[in-house]
């Protein structure tokens, strides 16, 4: 992802602030509006301060104040990138007026004290282990892709949507982005290409700029990908991989039909290009389509996780492989980048699968996801939203003529965070929207005010595009 050098210039002129201190300001605001993604590289002290016109000295102190701040890393041999820490959701934010962060996509937390009882009870039997061998056993190295028994519970929590897995066939990492960094990393080399959505995961896109991939968005509807997009991508040069987000797709909540699983499917297999099926959402539809990987087992990498399904710290998916060759393949990625799962936590995972505990917080989340897609829709009622019941985010579009960036940015000062269309976008423009995530506020009341407050924000909006075309 280039620098807009000019975006830059014009900041830095304008900002009324030193230039150093400006320099840190527009990275900070680069990074909030997804010009800037984790682990990008930037220009040197110096090729930076002839493209800005600026003393080296200046710049300088501009990035000291950026990695001051948390917003890069400097190392000797490796250049100044783009600091991990952004968007990882570690801490849950609350803006200035006390309004919660919806920019990061986790499930709400149910008001269910059976649910929080039965969880904490999990969690209670894990501390209350006894027997010297079983404790120990949990604080070893452990098998790259996972232990068999955990394998095999993953297995059978997949079987319904994907027949005739079994545990040979499932990978355990620690949580779905590892599984992508490992798949990225089998699949393609620097400089290869992968398919995916116009409007696709931020988080992918963070992937293939730290591994030098290039990603090639494909046309979408309001019925998500477009077949015929893909299949003319594959006629031109088959890309390394298309990965695709097909059930409540992030940012914009669009399910896959069966006809278009299906055509996809069909172009895949003639063009032999692998799918790798980012399916965290799917639990949450009950009634969904069935997964590409159930269409094209021999072509599809299908991952899903916990993190939907009770909670994103609970780090811990499932990669269904297609054939038995890549599974050393991707052991071996897993344990280069991340050297295993961690045994406490799958086998958490493993007592959770086994005794229904994540189908309890599945349905509870669901029931929670549709309470607060009512309140949306009611509070955001005429607005053009794209959205699904089960979802627990929206896809709001904007009024033509509205920027995106500078439309969350405002509502971000004003303590609500969303995230502008910019951020999930791969290559042309695409219409002003902002993702709006629903599982930040802690109850039904928060969610309801800050839904109100991006209501008053969305008419302000309006009113101001109006205004400029009158003028």
């Amino acid at each position: 992802m280039a620098l807009d050098f000019g975006h830059w210039r014009t900041r830095i002129g304008d900002s009324g602030v030193p230039a150093y201190r400006a320099i840190a300001d527009t990275i900070a605001e680069d990074i909030d509006r997804g010009r800037l993604v984790a682990h990008q590289k930037l220009p040197t002290v110096r090729a930076l301060a002839e493209q800005l016109d600026l003393n080296f000295t200046t710049v300088a102190r501009g990035y000291t104040e950026a990695q001051r701040r948390g917003l890069i890393i400097s190392r000797p041999g490796t250049g100044t990138r783009v600091s991990e820490r952004i968007r990882t959701g570690a801490v849950r934010r609350a803006g200035p007026e006390g309004l919660p962060d919806m920019m990061m996509n986790m499930a709400p937390e149910p008001a269910d004290s059976a649910l929080v009882a039965r969880l904490c009870s999990g969690l209670a039997d894990m501390a209350a282990l006894r027997e010297p061998g079983t404790l120990w056993s949990l604080m070893r190295y452990d098998e790259a892709g996972g232990p068999p028994e955990d394998r095999a519970a993953g297995a059978d929590w997949l079987r319904d949507a994907i027949p005739d897995i079994d545990a040979d066939r499932v990978l355990i990492f620690p949580g779905v982005q590892a599984t992508l960094l490992a798949l990225f990393l089998t699949l393609a080399r620097p400089g290869d290409r992968i398919a995916c959505e116009a409007v696709t995961y931020s988080g992918v896109k963070g992937l293939a700029a730290q591994l030098g991939i290039e990603l090639t968005g494909l046309a979408c509807d309001r019925e998500g990908l477009d077949p015929e997009a893909f299949a003319a991508a594959c006629a031109a040069e088959p890309p390394a991989a298309l990965y695709c987000n097909p059930t409540l797709q992030n940012p914009t909540t669009r399910t896959l039909s069966l006809e278009r699983r299906m055509a996809l499917v069909d172009i895949a297999r003639r063009y032999n290009v692998p799918i790798i099926e980012d399916d965290p959402y799917r639990p949450l539809v009950p009634d969904g389509p069935p997964p590409l990987a159930a269409l094209a087992p021999e072509l599809c990498f299908h991952a899903a996780g916990l993190a939907k399904c009770i909670g994103a710290g609970l780090r811990v998916a499932y990669l269904v492989v297609p054939q038995a060759r890549y599974r050393s393949r991707l052991a071996a990625a897993l344990r280069t980048t991340m050297v295993m799962p961690v045994p406490l936590m799958v086998r958490l995972a493993t007592q959770w699968l086994h005794d229904g505990t994540v189908t309890a917080a599945t349905d509870a989340i669901r029931e929670e996801s549709r309470l607060r897609q009512t309140l949306a829709s009611e509070i955001l009622a005429g607005a053009d939203i794209e959205t699904h019941p089960d979802a627990f985010h929206f896809w709001l579009h904007l009024p033509a003529g509205t920027d995106a960036d500078a439309f969350a940015a405002d509502l971000r000062a004003r303590g609500c965070a969303v995230v502008g269309s910019d951020a999930f976008r791969v290559g042309t423009p695409v219409a002003p929207a902002v993702r709006v995530c629903l599982g930040g506020p802690t109850t039904r009341g928060a969610c309801r005010e800050t839904l109100q407050a991006i209501a008053a924000h969305l008419v302000a909006a309006g009113d101001g595009v109006a205004a400029r075309a009158g003028g």
